[in-house]
């Protein structure tokens, strides 16, 4: 018989451990080569073994310490003057977003934001609207909010970072230090809401050490990659996450 809790994790035999592991480390690698859909990959592989109410929260904190390690990677290259008005926005929609948790359709929230990806993309103006500090104070605020519901906000917010980056480097290292700030206060409202994942340590650290050897080899493939080849991949890719957003919500909608 296999046995279902390796290293006390709930439900989790050694099979599933060692694969989510692997899984966190590709994941890492296109996260950091794409600048987007790393993380959203790794939730719908996790989604294969975790019920909603765990699934979130642990991918959470996951994203939050792979975020850590991205940032320090490109820590010279973090658009600093970002940082300090996310924040301040990330403190309140998760603050806002923790007061109503279940009381937003998962479908709407997925079908609004793949729209906004998909018009941001396509329309890189209108992501820099107002003053930058304005601006992504109130992104702080969109996305962390949204991200107590949805765990697709970190595409939206590449959306606004790639127009505010003049280099890739820029991009993956100012999305790693505000995914920080988001993930940070999402973690705080998770607390504040009664989710426990102690017994989800010894996997955490597993992941986490996979996800730090992806962001390694995919910073070593992104400072060689050409700005152009990034940029479109980019483009491809938050495009093909808006539409797949979209029909989710949709057919969560029962419109197809």
């Amino acid at each position: 018989m296999i046995e279902l809790s390796f290293l006390g994790v709930p439900n989790v035999n050694a099979w599933i451990f060692f694969g989510l592991s692997i899984a966190a480390c590709f994941t890492s690698i296109v996260a950091v080569v794409t600048g987007t859909a790393g993380g959203l990959l790794l939730l719908a592989l996790m989604a294969f073994f975790f019920d909603p109410a765990t699934l979130l929260p642990l991918h959470t904190v996951i994203m939050l310490l792979a975020s850590v390690h991205v940032a320090a990677l490109f820590w010279r290259y973090i658009l600093r003057q970002t940082v300090i008005p996310f924040l301040g926005g990330s403190i309140i929609g998760a603050a806002l977003g923790a007061q109503i948790f279940v009381a937003l359709p998962a479908a709407i929230l997925q079908g609004i934001i793949g729209f906004f990806i998909l018009v941001l993309t396509w329309l890189p103006k209108l992501a820099s609207f107002g003053g930058e500090t304005k601006r992504f104070a109130v992104v702080g605020f969109v996305i962390t909010f949204l991200g107590i519901f949805v765990s697709a906000t970190g595409s939206l917010l590449a959306s606004f970072v790639a127009g505010a980056s003049p280099d890739r480097r820029n991009h993956v290292g100012t999305m790693g230090a505000l995914m920080i700030c988001s993930h940070i206060t999402k973690i705080v409202a998770f607390g504040i809401l009664g989710v426990a994942l102690t017994a989800y340590i010894p996997l955490i650290i597993s992941m986490v050490t996979g996800a730090a050897l992806g962001n390694w080899l995919g910073g070593k493939m992104l400072h060689q990659m050409r700005e152009k080849i990034f940029r479109t991949v980019f483009k491809l890719l938050l495009t093909l996450l808006g539409l797949r957003l979209l029909w989710v919500g949709s057919e969560g909608l029962g419109w197809f």
